[in-house]
């Protein structure tokens, strides 16, 4: 597997972001176009691709929050790639890329019919935080934490 350190004009990127949207479309169901506003990929600065066989199997981001938090993005691995620890490896890229880059912390958001992606942030460390922002007072919303070690 190789991970590429690179930004949202990647079209690998913009080819797994569109099967996530698919995907997200079908689990979020009539709420979707409400999440989706707040998902856009333009201009992201740090963006990570992962590959095997030089074929795109997963992704995520981090772009800045406030001034000492980075927020996950757009976390995806291709279906038949799923149970081998992919996304483990893509988060846990994306903390040492944050604390490259100063943050103090890392949150995200997810929805509670997201049981798989709940599971991987409660392992690697996340916990959960009233939901912020734009997720305040939405139900379907779990909104997660973790301080990253200096």
């Amino acid at each position: 597997m190789m991970f590429l350190k690179t930004n949202s004009n990647n079209e690998d990127f913009k080819a797994l972001v569109k099967l996530l949207d698919a995907h997200l479309a079908i689990t979020d169901g009539a709420e979707h176009d409400f999440y989706n506003q707040f998902n856009k990929i333009i201009h992201i600065k740090q963006v990570i691709v992962v590959y095997e066989n030089e074929n795109p199997i997963g992704c995520g981001a981090i772009k800045q929050y406030e001034a000492k938090t980075a927020e996950v993005k757009r976390m995806y691995v291709a279906p038949e790639m799923r149970g081998q620890g992919i996304a483990l490896k893509i988060l846990n890229e994306l903390e040492i890329w944050a604390q490259e880059l100063s943050f103090d912390k890392c949150i995200l958001e997810t929805g509670v019919r997201q049981p798989d992606a709940i599971a991987l942030y409660k392992k690697s460390g996340y916990e959960i935080i009233p939901n912020y922002g734009q997720y305040e007072n939405v139900d379907n919303s779990v909104c997660f934490e973790k301080i990253l070690k200096s």
